[in-house]
């Protein structure tokens, strides 16, 4: 067949260049502009398609990685499927250690594109034998011809959003961003995008979001890892109880912390408000605007971008789930009306 512009030889192809969607209603009466870096339209569905292909075609590159491999890793849902997507094209074998908050919906998926899963209990320390981390090293060292991705403490995971997101956020906004608000989880995300953004233009201010049980917040400020910090919570991909060396806290701003009920509501704001159907880490970022915004963060000349992860369709037995909101009390806590649905008999 003829090539055009409009056909592509696999989905890889169609990873990056995701587009940035002003955001009108639900930051009505907002000062300043604000705008979404709206990661779903990666085909599979989040920013971390851009890390797993990055990383794979590394170690190919580099030799490690060979036909036939398998590729291990630690996720709590969308870094596993980007990976998967990729083996799959690629012809390796996928092994995942998963986190037991991982929904339901993740963990499907996961098993759809072919991953062997692991579910592992989330509230357990990080160097407990039970923790996936330790059930990802346990399985690289139990399988020959493996790599095991390891992203949270892997600097290509950095280098895949400063190489990509990056340069798009700035070429998007014609380089008159001044703010850049992202959640942090294994922090290769907003500390890649922040690394091309501070070397354009060192005032712009890089706004972290973190979730009340992780460390992350106080160690960017005291540089210290206090485990009294940790506690359980239910936002996925959002901090952690031990420090990523994916992080660079150096051009990290400052931290903002959010409560699950108010992200997960806020996710839902966001898909009624502005037509998004977005995951719970963007009613996280989203949440943090908030705040931000209430807290006077912003001047009117200022032009903020905010990172939304993930596609909404991960958590329809969670947040987007009434009978899962009112198990975790999350209707009580914030009084918002629920979707009437009308049987016609």
């Amino acid at each position: 067949m003829k090539k055009n512009n409009h056909v592509y030889d696999n989905v890889l192809q169609l990873i990056g260049s995701t587009p940035l969607i002003k955001l009108n209603t639900i930051t009505s009466g907002f000062i300043g502009e604000f705008y979404a870096k709206v990661e779903a339209f990666n085909p599979g569905h989040s920013s971390k398609d851009r890390i797993a292909l990055h990383i794979i075609e590394e170690a190919e590159r580099q030799g490690i990685l060979k036909p036939g491999d398998t590729i291990i890793e630690t996720t709590s849902g969308n870094t596993g499927f980007s990976i998967a997507m990729v083996s799959i094209i690629k012809g390796y074998q996928c092994i995942l250690a998963v986190s037991s908050k991982s929904s339901a919906d993740k963990i499907d998926m996961l098993k759809s594109m072919g991953a062997k899963v692991h579910v592992c209990p989330a509230h357990v320390k990080a160097d407990d034998p039970r923790s996936y981390y330790e059930v990802a090293k346990r399985l690289h060292k139990e399988h020959e011809g493996s790599i095991y991705i390891n992203q949270y403490f892997n600097k290509l995971n950095l280098d895949a959003h400063y190489k990509s997101t990056g340069p798009e956020i700035w070429e998007q906004t014609g380089g008159e961003i001044t703010h850049l608000v992202a959640c942090s989880g294994t922090g290769g995300t907003i500390s890649g995008i922040s690394k091309y953004l501070k070397e354009q233009n060192p005032n712009i201010k890089i706004i972290g979001v973190d979730a009340y049980g992780s460390v992350l917040k106080k160690f960017h400020e005291t540089r210290e890892l206090d485990e009294k910090e940790i506690y359980p919570y239910r936002i996925e991909g959002l901090g952690k109880n031990l420090i990523p060396t994916a992080t660079d806290f150096d051009l990290i701003d400052k931290f903002i912390k959010v409560t699950d009920a108010e992200s997960a509501h806020t996710a839902r704001e966001i898909s009624s408000t502005e037509g998004l159907f977005v995951g719970y880490t963007s009613g996280a970022a989203m949440q943090a605007l908030k705040q931000l915004n209430e807290e006077g963060e912003f001047k009117p000349s200022d032009k903020v971008v905010v990172v939304f992860p993930d596609h909404g369709s991960r958590y329809m037995s969670k947040i987007y789930s009434d009978k899962w909101m009112e198990e975790q009390g999350f209707m009580d806590e914030i009084a918002i009306p629920k979707a009437k649905i009308n049987y016609v008999k």
